[in-house]
């Protein structure tokens, strides 16, 4: 069975706010719902639709060249995210995409949403990193993050 949901948060490889789905029951009752990712589809959620895409439309980068100037800045030079760090350079924690959002703010950078960066492993040592950050549907950005000790 499929239960048709309208997702109210960007989740990857399913869809973007304000997409209406269709996935399995279990997916929906144990992981989407929860989670507060999505809500159940109704005949009269239609407004509901039009205000999650209308919000979508005005956060992300307009047109692809902008998103590709984006990636042009951002992947010219690495993100620097100070943290405390043990003697082995072991992180106390791990660095988080609202992390690497702020010091991409930090550094004069394009606004990112934390939302929209993808870390593969969790950053948890010092040095480089690669992490993905989706800027539009089309364009996507590698950013190198060096983690150095506060």
């Amino acid at each position: 069975m499929t239960t048709k949901l309208i997702l109210t948060h960007e989740v990857t490889g399913l869809g973007a706010p304000g997409d209406v789905i269709d996935v399995k029951d279990g997916y929906a009752r144990n992981f989407l719902l929860p989670r507060g990712l999505a809500t159940g589809w109704t005949k009269g959620a239609q407004k509901q639709i039009d205000a999650i895409q209308a919000a979508r439309r005005k956060r992300e980068i307009a047109t692809i060249e902008g998103a590709r100037a984006a990636r042009d800045s951002l992947q010219s030079k690495p993100v620097i995210v100070k943290v405390r760090s043990g003697e082995s350079g072991r992180l106390f924690g791990a660095v988080t995409t609202s992390d690497i959002a702020d010091a991409v703010a930090a550094a004069g950078g394009v606004q990112v949403d934390r939302r929209k960066i993808e870390v593969k492993n969790p950053i948890k040592s010092l040095g480089s990193h690669q992490v993905s950050v989706r800027l539009h549907d089309d364009v996507s950005a590698t950013l190198e993050v060096q983690v150095v000790p506060a």
